[in-house]
């Protein structure tokens, strides 16, 4: 595994190939770790080398919808007994049904159908967006309720953490996940920081204590 992921990482500029190499040292604005998080940087450092990386975004979020709507897909790329070819043949199909892919996107892909990594497709794109949203100085928020929250209701926190220090000045990227089984009140994430304000995190921590005084 380490020598084929080796042929990606130690020689970035084979994602780049037709292209005059740029001499600018580029550092991914975040450091990833794992299997997927390895690609994603190196695909990043690649893009950006050559001003691309919206172009090659593009080209994931085409791949990512195409996922999303056909299980079957998903299915098909990771499924070992699928050749490498075959997955790959099905992914540029995938992502020219919006338009031609970025050279640089193709190149990817070519290098991890070689290293036989196309499994690691949905992980490696989702890993790309947090690089982006960090290249955005862009900072995640979710928040958690029992119900959709009204746009009036939803302002006043998001207001509310962007002046505070959670923020760390970036701008939030803002989702409201729902979730019926929190009974009441918020979870906030953001970044890398939580705050449970739930119904059922305070009958938890009270049943504890009850428990606990037995």
């Amino acid at each position: 595994m380490a020598s084929r992921f080796t042929r990606l990482t130690t020689s970035v500029p084979k994602l780049t190939r037709g292209y005059a190499a740029a001499p600018t040292i580029i550092k991914a604005p975040i450091t990833l770790y794992g299997l997927d998080g390895r690609y994603a940087t190196a695909l990043y450092t690649a893009a950006a080398r050559q001003n691309v990386l919206e172009a090659v975004e593009k080209d994931l979020k085409s791949l990512t919808q195409a996922i999303q709507k056909d299980q079957a897909l998903r299915g098909f790329l990771e499924n070992p007994t699928v050749t490498r070819s075959t997955k790959m043949q099905g992914i540029t199909s995938a992502m020219k049904k919006t338009g031609k892919p970025n050279k640089i996107t193709e190149n990817f892909f070519d290098t991890l159908a070689e290293n036989g990594r196309l499994d690691q497709t949905s992980k490696v794109i989702e890993a790309f967006s947090q690089l982006m949203s960090a290249h955005r100085n862009e900072l995640p928020l979710i928040i958690t309720s029992a119900k959709a929250l009204d746009k009036n209701a939803l302002n006043k926190i998001v207001d509310s953490l962007q002046k505070s220090n959670l923020a760390e000045g970036k701008k939030l990227l803002v989702s409201n996940k729902v979730k019926p089984d929190i009974l009441g009140g918020i979870l906030v994430e953001i970044g890398d920081k939580s705050i449970d304000l739930t119904v059922s995190s305070k009958l938890a921590k009270l049943n504890k204590l009850i428990t606990d005084s037995i």
